[in-house]
């Protein structure tokens, strides 16, 4: 079973280089990329949640298990040497010709230029964007990628990759490895990391953890939802419509973020972040 999947992965690979035959494409399964002709009936998430039954001896809850550690021992072990990193999230929808995507190219270039890593979801759009900014001014890029029903890959400017079947696990990873956090425009995969953050700071499990949100305009009727209709309801504390920043400049978003870490003894803002090289 393992050569199979090997070699329907090296097909696919080579596939996405040479063209492959008509209606073929290149589809990740969890870590291995497989050439196929369609979308998968399910994901592994999707199977973990569903109400029906599932007999099938792979998916069952106890090999299930196995299956969700060895995802975090493979995470783990991949980022322990990533250095002070950021991570960023916005749309996979947005064309490169689009003023979202140089923000974004911008952004990567400036944390890779003050030093560091840049971690994004690894798929195109806003994704891409500051991995490509990041890579192109010689810091660390990095795409922590997840199986969709639908064809997703690796964006070509992540210099470090990994490809996972879990979300949950995706998650951890983004906020265990960064020390910071950029929410260019996006829609609900980009609300639902914004808004975990978000809860993760305001119940104090993260602390110290810095939060921009790029375009005044763009997240304008959210930021007055919240800061209006949450606080006026007392639905939340006050200050916890403070816990970001607003900003459409790059420089004063990596400024913020780099001020928040001066503050904070064994983070220091000019640690280096590297070209990964697999150490």
């Amino acid at each position: 079973m393992k050569e199979e999947n090997a070699e329907n992965g090296a097909k696919g690979e080579s596939a996405g280089k040479h063209g492959g035959n008509k209606g073929e494409r290149r589809t990740l399964r969890g870590p291995l990329l497989l050439r196929s002709t369609g979308d998968q009936e399910s994901t592994y998430d999707q199977r973990l949640l569903e109400l029906r039954a599932d007999h099938d001896w792979m998916h069952a809850d106890p090999w299930r298990i196995l299956r969700i550690q060895s995802e975090f021992v493979s995470g783990f072990d991949a980022l322990a040497d990533l250095p002070p990193a950021v991570s960023v999230f916005g749309s996979a929808r947005v064309a490169k010709d689009h003023p979202y995507y140089s923000l974004g190219m911008e952004l990567g270039g400036a944390l890779a230029k003050a030093r560091y890593a840049v971690v994004t979801g690894g798929g195109p759009g806003l994704m891409e964007a500051p991995n490509r900014g990041a890579q192109e001014a010689g810091g660390l890029s990095v795409g922590l990628g997840i199986e969709l029903p639908h064809e997703q890959h690796l964006n070509e400017w992540v210099d470090v990759g990994l490809n996972f079947r879990y979300f949950f696990v995706r998650k951890v990873m983004f906020l265990k490895y960064s020390q910071g956090f950029v929410c260019l425009p996006g829609g609900l995969g980009t609300l639902d990391e914004l808004f975990e953050v978000l809860c993760m700071v305001q119940t104090g499990k993260m602390s110290n953890y810095p939060i921009v949100l790029m375009g005044t305009e763009y997240w304008g009727g959210l930021i007055e939802w919240i800061r209006h209709r949450l606080v006026e309801e007392k639905m939340i504390a006050p200050d916890d419509a403070h816990l970001f920043l607003v900003t459409d400049s790059v420089s004063e978003a990596v400024e913020h973020i780099r001020r928040v870490h001066g503050e904070v003894a064994g983070v220091p803002p000019e640690a280096g972040a590297r070209r990964g090289d697999g150490k």
